[in-house]
């Protein structure tokens, strides 16, 4: 026996093991969305600037629409920063109300409203973040949990590549110790790349963490999703938090704007916090009015749009595509590495139609919202076909790793 094979600890489960190591990041859809879709190299001619473009590449690109403009103009005119503005207090009360919180502050962006929830709780270094290795919180906001909270943060494998559990997150804390930054509040998001996270375990989670004194923040970002597909009340899933962060520009579709909520004292800290963020903004009412509206009127179509995800996903099968995440709400992840195409072979087709996607190699995330209807995905399930017949006659064969890698590098360098 090797000396290093006799330094190896016996084997157990890795849900019972806190690995010390970075969570590897590939490149994924963000960085291959960043790409100016209009100019891709293989398109002939560009996109017909008059047709309906429908754009999957994410739901926070819905666009305002001529009513939202119209709503914005009745809107009060009061100084938020003051908390004079009618229309912005009228929306922070009735989120609030609805998610079972006591208060909530309107900021203009998720990540500004996560990254002031979990600065509000965490008071003093040395502590940390426990959350999902894929966590928005964690990958995706810029390294705003080091930066603004000085805290390190505990990335948790999910081993049921849905979400994380209870026991996942029980062998995971950090405890108090002279060594280590301890866990001070557990962040889960709801849904995650599209997955709804049970109820039933959240409650799990969220009776352990409060029971060791350990705040509950709630990244729910597209929690609506969740909401209208299981029918859990929004205030049900507010049982659990200490705070929740609910995006209103992603599938709620208003222009701009995310909700903090969490108790009274929570709030008032967290406002102190929005103005040293810079994040202080006076007029409002117009966007808070329009959001109301939004929550209103385009949350209760949620459904159609999971309905149509399910059919697109469901086709996209049948063409021997296949999906990298259960689809269960409005997001369909793709590999079409055994259908024998890259998103670069996809892309050019799908422009010439007016159809937008992002991905690279062979994965995409197409995000389905309020103005991604049944003609879209039609559209979209059209293309793919042709382009997998046309690549078939031609003797395609499913892709290796190897050329998926070749191909990821060609669309990104060009």
């Amino acid at each position: 026996m090797s000396i290093l094979a006799s330094l190896r600890p016996a084997t157990r489960s890795l849900a019972h093991i806190r690995a010390f190591s970075s969570t590897p990041v590939h490149k994924l859809y963000i960085q291959s969305n960043l790409q100016n879709d209009q100019t891709h190299p293989n398109l002939a001619s560009p996109m017909d600037p008059n047709a309906k473009v429908y754009d999957f590449r994410s739901d926070t690109v819905t666009a305002p629409t001529d009513e939202m403009f119209d709503i914005m103009k009745s809107a009060s005119r009061g100084d938020d920063v003051f908390q004079e503005d009618y229309n912005v207090n009228d929306l922070e009360h009735f989120v609030s109300s609805i998610t079972g919180h006591e208060a909530g502050m309107f900021c203009a962006s998720g990540t500004m409203s996560n990254q002031l929830g979990l600065r509000t709780h965490l008071l003093q270094p040395p502590h940390s973040v426990l959350c999902d290795h894929r966590s928005h919180v964690f990958l995706w906001e810029a390294g705003g949990i080091s930066f603004h909270s000085q805290a390190n943060v505990s990335p948790v494998y999910a081993h049921n590549g849905v979400h994380i559990t209870a026991e996942e997150v029980i062998n995971n804390i950090v405890e108090e110790d002279l060594h280590t930054a301890p866990t001070k509040v557990v962040s889960l998001e709801n849904t995650l790349n599209g997955m709804i996270f049970p109820i039933e375990e959240i409650k799990r989670i969220s009776d352990h963490a409060r029971a060791r004194g350990i705040k509950m923040h709630l990244d729910g970002a597209r929690l609506w999703n969740a909401h209208q597909e299981t029918g859990v009340p929004l205030s049900e899933y507010g049982r659990y938090f200490d705070s929740m962060s609910l995006c209103l520009s992603k599938g709620v579709g208003a222009p701009i704007g995310s909700i903090l909520v969490g108790d009274a004292k929570f709030i008032r800290k967290s406002r102190h916090f929005r103005k040293l963020f810079g994040g202080g903004w006076r007029q409002a009412g117009g966007m808070a009015k329009v959001a109301k509206h939004c929550i209103e009127n385009i949350v209760p179509t949620m459904p159609q749009t999971h309905k149509i995800a399910r059919r697109l996903a469901n086709e996209l099968q049948a063409m021997g595509i296949t999906l990298t995440f259960p689809q269960m709400t409005n997001m369909v992840f793709i590999n079409t590495a055994s259908a024998g195409v890259t998103i670069n072979d996809i892309l050019p087709a799908l422009l010439r139609r007016n159809i937008k996607i992002g991905g690279n190699g062979t994965t995409s995330r197409l995000v389905l919202h309020h103005q991604i209807n049944d003609e879209a995905a039609d559209i979209l399930l059209d293309t793919l076909k042709e382009v997998i017949a046309h690549k078939k006659s031609l003797g395609a064969r499913p892709i290796s790793g190897s050329e998926i890698k070749q191909d990821a590098v060609k669309a990104y360098t060009q």
